[in-house]
């Protein structure tokens, strides 16, 4: 199938046609007809094309539509299922970038909106914006590996008062099975399904929204995988394991009371107290991961604590804590149940892999339109975020393809619409002299640091 669209992304993306082509087939069977099949792959196209503003006329522009027409039946009224979509993109990314070193990342992004008919928006509080705004948020799980990083999954938060809106939520299409679920469920619904999905991850991370919420960090020990997640500073820990006086019990061995501790218990205290008395020495100057203004280095340190459970002792952890080495008052903590023998580089560098979910979310902002959109059903909106994730993810294997072929490693690239700088970027492919087309296309999927001692 050939788009016709006389254009420099155009005749770039050409260079890839089979790729893409190829890439585009392995999803044809989840449409049921050949217009709504065809609209996908044009809809991908605009989406990855340099229109700046890809809203619905300018995306039918650039691909040779009349109208936006096509691509509003293919978000509301055709018949394909996103998540069956999204399923067989989790196949690819396994196929070209699964490792089983491979670390999950949890988090979520903003998507700012006018208005209150889009489905779960409302004023709430988005770190897209750094400030409550009106909004809708999705929660995102990306898979990070050496080969870069890409999507794989993503939910829709619905607030409570949605959930509770019979007439708000038949408008919006949600499904009537849809229930209030925290972002820290979600996270857990997205990673359980990428582990059944046979997604190969030794780790998960994600910042104090997901490291909070203990039955999270348990839900992951109990699937065999580590977890290095932030939590707050006033989150309880023991430096010791305290006694605990187990319930008494009846005659069919059902307990009368609840676990509790023992008399004169030694208190817990918080992680912030803990690391607050730490010696200079327990620190160590480490360079973990080689983010966009140069190299991330921070001090770091750990001790091994026992966590919280509903005020009980909980398992025996790593408390990790990480340091900014230009204002030592910045300190990150985390939990982990990694082993025993794990070394402190490892912690820190899966510490500092959460960053590249941002740069995920920041690529496909400024690359793939994944908030580019006009949609206001629950439905459709899945469809726009999965096309784009899609979009993303083809650009992000494509890349990685390509720098194996080349030997040359990514790097910092055009600024986005917004004015930042994403990993996208064909100025740096063209200094750096790469003769692949790859690389002119796109710079996604740019590798994980060396980490090191400095």
């Amino acid at each position: 199938m050939t788009i016709e669209a006389p254009n420099e992304w155009t005749e770039e993306l050409d260079r890839w046609a089979a790729d893409f082509e190829a890439f585009h087939a392995r999803f044809s069977h989840f449409f049921a007809r050949r217009e709504p099949r065809q609209q996908a792959a044009k809809y991908m196209r605009g989406l990855m094309s340099d229109v700046r503003r890809k809203n619905g006329w300018q995306l039918a522009e650039m691909v040779g539509d009349e109208r936006p027409d096509a691509t509003q039946r293919l978000l509301y009224h055709a018949k394909w299922d996103a998540d069956q979509v999204c399923d067989e993109l989790q196949q690819y990314a396994i196929e070209n970038l699964g490792d089983n070193e491979g670390i999950g990342v949890v988090d979520e992004t903003g998507f700012l909106k006018k208005g209150t008919k889009s489905v779960g928006v409302k004023r709430q509080y988005t770190g897209t914006a750094g400030k409550v705004e009106n909004s809708q948020v999705g929660v995102f799980l990306s898979y990070a590996v050496p080969g870069g990083q890409v999507f794989l999954d993503r939910r829709l938060y619905l607030p409570r008062e949605w959930c509770a809106d019979a007439e708000r939520r038949a408008e919006a299409k949600v499904p009537d099975e849809v229930r209030f679920q925290s972002k820290p469920q979600l996270a857990l619904e997205m990673l359980e399904h990428a582990w059944a999905q046979g997604v190969p991850m030794r780790w998960v991370t994600g910042d104090e929204v997901y490291g909070n919420a203990p039955y999270l960090r348990e839900s992951i020990a109990a699937h065999n995988r580590f977890y290095v997640l932030a939590v707050s500073c006033h989150t309880p820990v023991w430096r010791d394991r305290p006694a605990v006086e187990m319930p008494a019990r009846d005659t069919d061995g059902r307990p009368r009371t609840r676990a509790r501790l023992a008399e004169d218990p030694q208190p817990s205290t918080t992680v912030a107290a803990i690391v607050g008395a730490w010696p200079e020495e327990q620190w160590k100057r480490l360079t973990v991961a080689e983010g966009e203004k140069g190299p991330r280095t921070y001090d770091w340190g750990r001790m091994r604590v026992v966590e919280s459970r509903d005020g009980l002792p909980g398992p025996d952890a790593w408390l990790l804590a990480r340091r900014s080495v230009s204002d030592p008052t910045e300190i990150a903590f985390y939990l982990s149940n990694a082993p025993l023998d794990t070394s402190l580089l490892t912690l820190a560098r899966v510490a500092a892999t959460r960053y590249t979910v941002e740069q995920c979310i920041e690529e496909s902002k400024g690359e793939t339109g994944l908030d580019e959109y006009e949609v206001r059903h629950w439905h459709s909106w899945y469809r726009h975020i999965t096309l784009s994730m899609m979009a993303h993810t083809w650009l992000a294997v494509t890349r990685s393809k390509a720098g194996k072929k080349t030997g040359v490693r990514p790097g910092i690239g055009r600024a986005d619409r917004s004015g930042s700088s994403t990993l996208v970027g064909r100025g740096h492919a063209r200094a750096a002299g790469v003769a692949d087309p790859a690389t002119d296309l796109v710079a996604l999927a740019s590798d994980q640091a060396v980490a090191g001692q400095t």
